[in-house]
């Protein structure tokens, strides 16, 4: 793996298979998403609010527990907002500036339907290696238009 701001260490992968209980690609992908938000916007716990949308169900959910433990915006501290969506997306909020990156369709679409525990786990580790542009589009802009209470 690299060592940009942007990659998932052994460390960090530990940590967030740990908190979410295993390995799959909903984590990775919500690592990933965390991680190069966290490269854009600066990384703080406590002025940082994200927004992420998504199916509220397994495995799609898993992208949540990927986001808290990458940018450490938790539930706890109501700094993150679970909107229900078919897509999906994470919006970091910051200061006077906000990322929204959005899961490619053709990619929660390879997604669908995998068999649970060894395919996922295999999914995973590729992601890991993909570059954030193969798996997200990406907008940065000012985050007029998006609440930065949550």
């Amino acid at each position: 793996m690299s060592q940009s701001t942007e990659a998932i260490t052994d460390d960090l992968l530990r940590d967030a298979v740990r908190f979410h209980g295993h390995l799959g690609p909903f984590l990775v992908l919500g690592l990933k998403a965390g991680l190069f938000a966290n490269k854009v916007l600066g990384k703080d716990y406590f002025k940082t609010r994200a927004i992420v949308e998504t199916e509220p169900k397994p495995p799609y959910s898993c992208f949540v527990d990927g986001v808290q433990v990458a940018t450490g915006c938790t539930m706890g501290k109501r700094n993150i907002k679970i909107k229900r969506g078919k897509s999906l997306s994470l919006i970091i909020i910051k200061d006077n500036e906000s990322v929204k990156i959005s899961l490619k369709e053709e990619v929660l679409e390879s997604l669908k339907n995998m068999p649970f525990r060894e395919a996922a786990e295999k999914k995973a580790l590729e992601i890991i290696n993909k570059p954030i542009s193969d798996l997200f589009d990406i907008n940065i802009s000012p985050h007029a238009g998006f609440s930065s209470r949550i």
